[in-house]
Parts: C-alpha cells; structure tokens; sequence
C-alpha cells in the first residue's frame, strides 16, 4: 500500500526586521497548506527574522523577540499541519541558527545549523555557535533529515551524517542569494549529497532582495537518480503542494513541472529590477530619481527604475553644461519619452558660473583641469539632492562596475545617490543589457515593451561630457580590454604576470591594478547595488582603504 506526504512549500519574501510581518505571511502559508490538506508547511532559514540580518540577531532584544514569536505562532497554529520556519534560538549560553518544528501547539523540534558559511557575503561564524550532530525527524510515517542550508553544501558531513541515522527524505531551508550560474552550481552540489546518501532531496529557497542580495528561489526536488523531479521559478512567490510517496519501502517525490532557469542576461536584468523594487518597497521609498545623461548607464538604469516602480515613479533630469552635445540632449529625452518617465531639464550653467566666480580668487595662476571637471559632477549631484530632499524621491547612481573598479566617477557628484542598480554589471554587459531589454519583455515589467533605448544610445562611443570632445578611452583602455583585465584582477585574484600571459599589456594592467586600489575609499562611500557575481563590491570582496601592496609579478 502506498503512503504519502503531502508538503506544502512556501516559496516566499520575508523582510528582515519585520518579525510581526513575517510571522504574519507564515500563518497565511500555514492556512492554506491546511487547507490543501498538508502533512506539513515548511517556510525558508531564517525566515521570521528577514535573512540576513547580519549582527542585528547579536542583539537580545532581537533574538528574544523572535523566539517568542514563534513560540507563540506554535501556539496560533495548533490545530492542523506541522509548521517548519526558521528562526534563532538561544539556549541561555549560545546563539543559534535554527530551523523551529511547531506541531499541537507547541515547539516540537528545533533543528540547529551544524555548519556556517564564512566566506562570500555570509560571517555567521561572527553571530552563530556551530551545533553538533542533529537527529531527524518523523513526520508521519517519514523520517525527515533537515540539514539547514550550508549543512548540505560539504560531503562526508551532515547529511551522510542524517542517512546514517535513518532519515529517508532530505528537506533542505535554505537563505541562498543569486549569483550568475548559482542555480547549476547548487544542481550540482546537491546532486553529490544524494549520491552519497541514496536519499531524494527538497530544497527550499527564499525569494526576494535584502540591501544588495537578491535571493532566486528556484526551489527543487531532485530523485535518487540525480534528477530534477519539480523546480519553482526564480524569483516568483510560490507556495505548492509537493508529494512524496513510499512504495516498496522507499521514498520517491511525485514529478511535477521543472521550470528552467533563465538565461543570464534575463536573470541578471530581473535581479537589478527585483534588487531596486524590494529595496524601494522595504525602506518606505516610493519614486526615484536619476541624472538622465543620454549615455547608456543611465538609460539602463532609468529603464530598471521604470520596469522596477512603474514610468510613474520614475524622475528623469537632463542637467546640460555648454559641453552637452545636441545628441545627448535629443537621446535623454528620447529615452524618457520611450519610457512614459518624467523628463525635466535643469541646466548647470548658472551654478557652474558662481562656483567659478567664488573660487577664482584662489584658482588664480592655476589651469584648469580635473577640478573643473568635478565641479560640474558635484554641482549635478547637489541638485538632484534637492530634487530627492524636496520631493522625497530616492536618487539613483548610475555607474557600471568597470566605472566604479577604477574609480571613473566623483565622489559626491555622480556617486551620490542611494542605490544603484548597475553596480556589478560591468560596461561591456551593460550594453547587452540594453540590447537584450530592447528585445524582450516580460510579465514582471511594469515599464513598456518595445526599443526604450533608442540604438544609437548603445552604439555612440561613451563620453562624462566633462570637456570638449571627451570621450571614455581618452582615460580609460577600450571597455572590451578593460573589462578582462578588471575581471582578472577583480573577479578571479589573477597576478599581473597570469594577465599578460594572456596576451595584455603589462603596463595597462599594472595601470588598472594602480586604479583600482587607489579607487577604494571611493567604494567605500558607495550606493549598495544588486549583487550579480562572486565578487561584487562589498561585503564579497573587502580591501584596505589604505595599501600600498602592489602585485610585483
């Protein structure tokens, strides 16, 4: 005779911080898995208290208030299936990140974090105590290991650990933020955990962005076979029934739809989307802004915006100076029409004169130079401060990630802002970007379908407009070679001497390696922005302000 287990997986967006909130989308998961006449809703790591909360879960009060939230959640869904949600535990000694089982109106399990991640944008080795081995759990007539997320990332650990004890089913939470080509990775880690333990796997994945990781759900079972029996889409809420049989005294998951990943292109343009709208919707900003340049970093993130919040909520600015060319004039507000954006236009002429005025008497005897430059950038971003102060629209930056690695951008000028979406996207993918928006469109836009950014945006040779005739690769390697050298040096940790192996000059590349350690106090100061690879500005890749280390290869 068959036997099965229905569970019910909720595929969901908590807030980090909202803990009324979040237990509050947990009740609703737990009523209608009730309803779909679930064994069991099961919710993502961390989910009661937002992941990641960094060292907010150090503080007490935090942690005490989650703890008693989900007791009292326990006691709030008595009266039906078992509920799994993540939430810390204290013990009166050490703090824990734990995975809570609430069944008949009490806690009847708590499953610890065995292994912590401590590489990358995750520290929890600095807020968690490591657990010792943990036991399954019955559910039913099931035995369920649940191996919290990095739990069932290492082999010969935790989850040989959990099959050796019996469980039958592996049911993995998981708080697992995108990077390009995570979903395969994980594919092929978790692949080696039920080859190892001949046991079939869920893995449930969190969705939604958290300051500048944009966690993809793209949940899935996986057979003893190694194969995809169900998989949830990236980045959507899913909340879904998810069967698993016993016959002939073995535990299979009944196949359901697998839906593929996206291509990168389309993945990295949702995150930049889903990054700004959750980080807009979670800190109370309703509109933004941006300085609308008629370049192509603008262009993109002006369209994000307007994919992310609606044409409506999105603020475009032309600040022209006498180096603004007609085309740059013609192409912003083209872009803003294609759009349905709000397009206004400040000149910076007037500002520019005064501030050479009440500085002439000291600039006396000096030519200009990069100074003069800058004033223009930073008389641009004092405006559009005003323009965010007064109407209470977040302004946002707009430089690439080849741009912000060799610090061609001014601090308190077009670096002023506060979030920017195209921070990990380096120039070179900022124009497939374009071309890969202006072909294609999808439910999750709210912008329109169609070119938004007319082609001669994407194919006219970058420019700051800062001086007559300026052009990036006056200062700048073309972006076809910089971008390869940046990520070399960047992206893998490679040497001066592996990058001209490779063919690149060496001059140019200990150019660039000079630029970008000299270019980190300005990152320092930075807009968070969507997190895209393994080695986004941040917390995934943290250098010294001041170094004078040179790689002498």
């Amino acid at each position: 005779m068959t036997e099965t287990i229905k569970l019910a997986l909720a595929q969901l967006n908590p807030t980090v911080g909202d803990i009324p909130g979040n237990a509050a989308r947990a009740r609703e998961a737990w009523e209608w898995g009730r309803a779909q006449g679930a064994d069991a809703v099961m919710l993502t790591e961390a989910f009661l208290t937002g992941y990641q909360p960094q060292d907010l879960v150090m503080r007490p009060a935090f942690w005490a208030e989650a703890m008693e939230t989900c007791a009292a959640l326990a006691a709030d869904c008595a009266d039906g299936p078992m509920l799994g949600i993540g939430c810390p535990y204290h013990d009166g000694k050490s703090l824990y990140n734990a995975f809570w089982l609430l069944e008949g109106g009490v806690v009847k399990h708590r499953i610890l974090k065995q292994l912590l991640p401590n590489e990358t944008v995750f520290d929890e080795k600095r807020l968690f105590t490591a657990a010792g081995p943990q036991e399954p759990i019955m559910l039913g007539g099931l035995c369920l290991g649940i191996p919290i997320c990095e739990d069932a990332w290492w082999p010969d650990a935790v989850c040989a650990d959990l099959a050796a004890k019996g469980a039958e089913v592996l049911f993995v939470p998981n708080g697992s933020p995108y990077y390009r080509g995570k979903v395969a990775h994980r594919h092929d880690v978790l692949r080696g955990r039920v080859e190892e333990t001949g046991l079939p796997l869920v893995y449930l994945n969190m969705v939604g962005g958290q300051d500048d990781q944009v966690f993809e759900g793209a949940s899935f079972g996986m057979d003893v076979q190694g194969e995809m029996a169900f998989q949830f889409p990236q980045f959507d809420e899913v909340m879904q029934i998810v069967e698993l049989e016993k016959s002939d005294g073995a535990w299979r998951i009944v196949p359901a739809e697998v839906v593929p990943a996206k291509p990168d292109y389309e993945a990295d343009y949702r995150v930049m989307t889903e990054g700004l709208r959750d980080y807009m919707k979670k800190t109370g900003f309703k509109k933004v802004l941006l300085g609308l340049s008629g370049g192509i970093d603008s262009a993109v993130v002006a369209t994000i915006a307007a994919d992310a919040l609606g044409p409506d909520n999105v603020r475009c600015v032309m600040l022209p100076s006498e180096y603004t060319s007609q085309a740059s004039l013609d192409d912003a507000e083209a872009v803003a029409k294609a759009l349905g954006c709000r397009y206004d236009y400040v000149p910076i002429s007037g500002p520019r004169a005064a501030v050479t005025e009440a500085l002439a008497p000291l600039f006396e005897g000096t030519k200009p130079d990069l100074t003069e430059e800058n004033i223009q950038s930073r008389l641009r971003g004092l405006l559009l401060m005003a323009l965010s102060n007064k109407f209470g629209e977040m302004l946002l930056t707009t430089g690439n990630k080849s741009e912000v690695a060799v610090g061609y951008a001014t601090i308190y000028g077009d670096m002023a802002g506060g979030y920017n979406p195209i921070k990990d996207l380096y120039k070179t993918r900022v124009f497939e970007a374009c071309r890969w928006r202006n072909d294609n469109h999808r439910d999750w836009m709210m912008g329109p379908r169609g070119e938004v950014i007319p082609t001669r945006v994407i194919e006219k040779p970058p420019s700051a407009e800062l001086r007559d005739d300026q052009k990036d690769s006056d200062s700048l390697p073309p972006y076809e070679v910089l971008d390869p050298i940046l990520e070399g040096l960047v992206d893998h940790e490679l040497s001066v001497a592996e990058l001209v192996a490779r063919g690149f000059d060496r001059d140019t590349v200990k150019r660039i390696e000079h630029l970008i350690f000299i270019s980190e106090y300005k990152r320092f100061q930075s807009a968070p922005g969507a997190r895209l690879t393994m080695r986004s500005f941040w917390l995934d890749r943290r250098y010294p302000i001041v170094n004078r280390w040179r790689d002498k290869t």
